[in-house]
């Protein structure tokens, strides 16, 4: 089992930066993981993942070159640095880990651990 709690959400302008932090505990060993969100009324989307060893990142076209996914020296912590928010990234969003599985991944179904979840809300 592997345990997940997110940190670092709140409300910012268009803009702006912001760190989430996702702390994991349990059986982190050889897994990869990764930030998904959720808009109001929307499905789970993909935002970035990274594997096992932090070599190999995998982001969303809708991120990319503005946000970055990141693991501690000890890869019990995982980071989503997001900078030039935009109003359309307002959701709630998640962390999640594989199952043993050191490969990046972006179907939500690859990742059978979650966080409770953060809400981020970027005003225009």
């Amino acid at each position: 089992q592997v345990q997940l709690v997110e940190s670092g959400g709140g409300l910012v302008q268009a803009g702006d930066s912001l760190r989430l932090s996702c702390a994991a505990s349990g059986r982190t060993f050889g897994c990869a993981m990764g930030w998904f969100r959720q808009a109001p009324g929307k499905e789970r989307e993909f935002v970035a993942s990274i594997s096992w060893s932090g070599s190999n990142t995998d982001y969303a076209d809708s991120v990319k070159g503005r946000f970055a996914i990141s693991r501690g020296n000890a890869k019990h912590t995982l980071y989503l640095q997001m900078n030039s928010l935009k109003p359309e990234d307002t959701a709630v969003y998640y962390c999640a880990a594989r199952d043993r599985e050191m490969a990046t991944a972006s179907r939500p179904n690859q990742y059978p651990y979650w966080g409770q979840g953060v809400p981020v809300t970027v005003s225009s």
